[in-house]
Order: structure tokens, then C-alpha cells, then sequence
């Protein structure tokens, strides 16, 4: 014999649905930091000077995954970066070619290197000839570099590099 399931097993039943929804939904709408390519930021530059953060990253590197997760989901870090500047992630290894400044910029080292290192990433984010993951650049609004990092920083160690830089 087949018993007729209990009305209260149906409310048990959307109630977790509904739980599981608006959960989903909240998740969604969280703030994140407003990562721009190089492209928009010249476009960007172009029409409000404003300073400038790009977090050279690479697939391979594990700070560079846990600053991600653990620091540019922070409400402070994500504030200040979407406020005071324009926030760019590039990753180093990239084969794109990135045009800024009238100049396309190639990773010529591909084929050549076990970890070929773009352009970009050469010219602004090497520490004696080296790239290093990760490394952050700070710019001021006229584009000229006012402080790099090339470690993991946590996060009050960047929102004070970030404040420090006028």
C-alpha cells in the first residue's frame, strides 16, 4: 500500500529550495573588484586620469591564486581599488597580443621558454631581468610606476601600499 506523503514534507521540501535560492541569488550579487584589460584602460585614462593597479599573475602560481581568493575579496581591498583606481589583471604567460599606447605588445618568448613571459610583463614587471608571480605595479594617473611588489601580500599589508601611493 501506498501512503500519501505528509503535507509537511512538501513545506520541509521548498523550504530548502527557497533556502538554497536565496543563498544562490546573495552569492551572486557580492562585490568584486572591477578588473579592466589594457585596452579599457587606455580608454579609461583617456577620459578620467586616474592611478592605475595591474596584478601580473600567472596560471601556474599558487600566491597568485590565493590572493583571489583570501585578498581581492575583501570588501576594504575591493572598495578601494573600484574607488581610487583602475584595476588591471594580466597574466604574464598570455600569447595575446595587447595593443596600449599606439604599440602592440607580443609574448615573443613563446616556443623559446618553458614559461614564456609577455612583453608587458618584461617591461613591467621584472625584478633584475626576472618576472616573479605575483607582481603588483602601483601607477600614478600619469602612468609612471610609483612602487612594484613582487611577493604575496595579504590583505592590510596592500590596502596600506594601495593608501600610501598618491
Amino acid at each position: 500500500m501506498i501512503q500519501k506523503p505528509k503535507t509537511h514534507t512538501h513545506l520541509g521540501f521548498l523550504l530548502v529550495i527557497s533556502l538554497f535560492l536565496c543563498t544562490s541569488m546573495g552569492a551572486q550579487e557580492k562585490k568584486s573588484v572591477n578588473w579592466i584589460t589594457f585596452e579599457q584602460l587606455e580608454d579609461s585614462l583617456a577620459i578620467k586620469p586616474k592611478k592605475v593597479f595591474i596584478d601580473f599573475y600567472t596560471d601556474w602560481c599558487t600566491y597568485c591564486r590565493k590572493m583571489d581568493k583570501v585578498v581581492f575579496t575583501k570588501s576594504e581591498v575591493i572598495n578601494l581599488l573600484n574607488t581610487d583606481y583602475y584595476a588591471v589583471r594580466f597574466d604574464a604567460e598570455t600569447e595575446l597580443e595587447v595593443t596600449f599606447g599606439s604599440k602592440t605588445f607580443i609574448n615573443d618568448q613563446v616556443k623559446k621558454s618553458r614559461n614564456p613571459v609577455h612583453q608587458i610583463a618584461q617591461l613591467l614587471a621584472t625584478k633584475n631581468g626576472q618576472f616573479l608571480a605575483p607582481t603588483l605595479v602601483i601607477l600614478d594617473k600619469d602612468f609612471k610606476v610609483t612602487a612594484r611588489y613582487f611577493e604575496y601580500m595579504d590583505s592590510k599589508t596592500l590596502l596600506k601600499a594601495l593608501n600610501q601611493n598618491p
